[in-house]
């Protein structure tokens, strides 16, 4: 028990320095991994680790996607419309909801929200990334669902697993 506390405090840390580099990323229109490599990160953040560079490069390779999938969820809302905390939180959590299978969705959304509660520009941040994470997470299990049917098996989705890796 101790050890999964340990780990999810771990990740929440990744999550925000992940999030601290993206931000500076969006504002210099410097690449995270040229931030990282040339040691351009705020004192603040720390030498990221390796979860950290795991979600930095994962949103670099595949934006569009990432992208894609919000604007398609996020309900009279572009991209360009969103302040750049709530779009890089987004970005964020989608690509771990999508490519990291030992996170349930509950839980890549409950540190989405606390990431927008403590860094979000706008009073409702945490409201709107509470509220296109749900979308994004409703179309991923309709997605998983119309895959395991026409495949003809049943796995449990990340909603029904047990949260123990935050």
């Amino acid at each position: 028990m101790a050890q999964a506390q340990g780990q999810h405090q771990a990740r929440s840390a990744a999550r925000r320095k992940a999030l601290q580099l993206l931000f500076e990323s969006e504002i210099t229109g410097v690449n995270p991994d040229q931030i990282i490599l040339s040691g351009l990160y705020i004192d603040e953040v720390g030498i990221p680790c390796d979860f950290t560079k795991l979600l930095l490069t994962g949103v670099g390779k595949h934006k569009e996607d990432i992208d894609n999938l919000i604007i398609e969820t996020s309900e009279n809302w572009s991209l360009d419309r969103m302040p750049l905390v709530d779009k890089s939180i987004l970005r964020l959590a989608t690509f771990e909801m999508i490519h990291i299978n030992d996170v349930p969705y509950s839980v890549s959304i409950n540190e989405a929200v606390e990431l927008a509660k403590r860094f979000g520009g706008e009073d409702d941040s945490s409201r709107f990334v509470n509220g296109v994470l749900g979308q994004i997470a409703s179309h991923l299990e309709k997605v998983q669902s119309e895959s395991d049917s026409t495949k003809g098996k049943k796995t449990p989705s990340k909603r029904e697993k047990k949260a123990v890796h935050g």
